[in-house]
C-alpha cells in the first residue's frame, strides 16, 4: 500500500480515473435528481441518498466481479449477421428504459400531468427499483473505463468511492435547479432520451463517443444558461 501511495503514476491514474466517473456520472445523477423529484419532498434526499449509494455497491460490486463483466461480452447469438452479447442486451434494455422514462416524462411536462400518488411506499418503491436499473447499465460502463485505466483495484475502487461522495454532495442542488427551471428539465430530459439513443446504438455495435454528447450538451446549456439570464434581467426590469 505504501509503495502505491509513493507511485505518482498510480496518482495520475486515480485523479484521471476520478474525473472520467464524475463525468460518466452526470447522466446518472441527472436521471436520479428527475426520478427522486417525483417523489414527495421529505423522501427526495433519502431517495437521492439510497440511489447513489446504490450505483456505489454496484461498481464496487463488478470491481469485484470483473472476470464476469468482461465475459458479458461473448457473443451469444446471432441476428442480421450480427452477433449479440449479454451486455449488448443490458445495453438494449437500458436505453429502452432510458428512451420509455424521459418520453414518459417530456409527456407529462408539456401535457401537464399530475401524477397522482397513491400509496407512498409503493411510490418509493418504484422510484428505487427504476434508480437501481439504470446505476446497473451506468456501472457497467464506470466499471469497463476504471479497468481500461487503472490497473490496481484499491485504485479503482478509491476512484468511484470519491467520485460517488461527489455525486452525492452535487445531486441536491441539481435537482433544486432542475426542478425550479422547467425548461432546464425539458434539456435534461432530452439528454436523458439522448444517452438512450445510444445505449441501444452501442447495443447494436454502433459506438457513439460519449465526448459528442456531453460537447452537445455543454452547448445547449450554455444558450440555456443565456436565457435564463435574459429571463432574470427583463424579470427584474419589469420590477422596477
Amino acid at each position: 500500500m505504501v509503495e502505491l501511495l509513493n507511485d505518482p503514476t498510480v496518482w495520475a491514474s486515480f485523479l484521471t480515473l476520478t474525473v472520467l466517473e464524475i463525468v460518466l456520472g452526470v447522466d446518472n445523477i441527472i436521471f436520479i435528481s428527475i426520478a427522486a423529484n417525483r417523489l414527495p419532498e421529505h423522501q427526495r434526499h433519502a431517495g437521492r441518498l439510497i440511489g447513489l449509494t446504490g450505483a456505489l455497491i454496484l461498481r464496487i460490486a463488478l470491481l469485484f466481479s470483473i472476470s464476469w463483466v468482461i465475459s458479458l461480452k461473448t457473443p451469444i447469438f446471432s441476428l442480421f449477421q450480427h452477433s449479440f452479447s449479454w451486455r449488448d442486451l443490458i445495453l438494449l434494455a437500458g436505453g429502452l428504459f432510458l428512451l420509455w422514462k424521459a418520453s414518459t416524462e417530456i409527456f407529462d411536462e408539456v401535457e401537464g400531468v399530475e401524477e397522482t400518488v397513491h400509496s407512498v411506499n409503493s411510490s418509493f418503491t418504484a422510484t428505487i427499483a427504476q434508480i437501481m436499473i439504470l446505476d446497473l447499465i451506468f456501472s457497467l460502463d464506470s466499471v469497463i473505463t476504471a479497468v481500461g485505466i487503472a490497473t490496481h483495484l484499491e485504485v479503482m475502487i478509491a476512484a468511484i468511492v470519491v467520485a460517488i461522495a461527489i455525486m452525492m454532495v452535487a445531486s441536491e442542488p441539481i435537482a433544486r435547479f432542475v426542478e425550479s427551471h422547467p425548461s432546464t428539465k425539458m434539456l435534461a430530459l432530452a439528454f436523458l432520451a439522448m444517452v438512450g439513443m445510444a445505449l441501444m446504438a452501442d447495443g447494436f455495435g454502433v459506438h457513439f463517443e460519449r465526448g459528442f454528447i456531453y460537447a452537445a450538451m455543454v452547448f445547449a446549456g450554455g444558450v440555456e444558461a443565456l436565457n435564463l439570464l435574459r429571463a432574470k434581467r427583463r424579470k427584474a426590469a419589469k420590477a422596477q
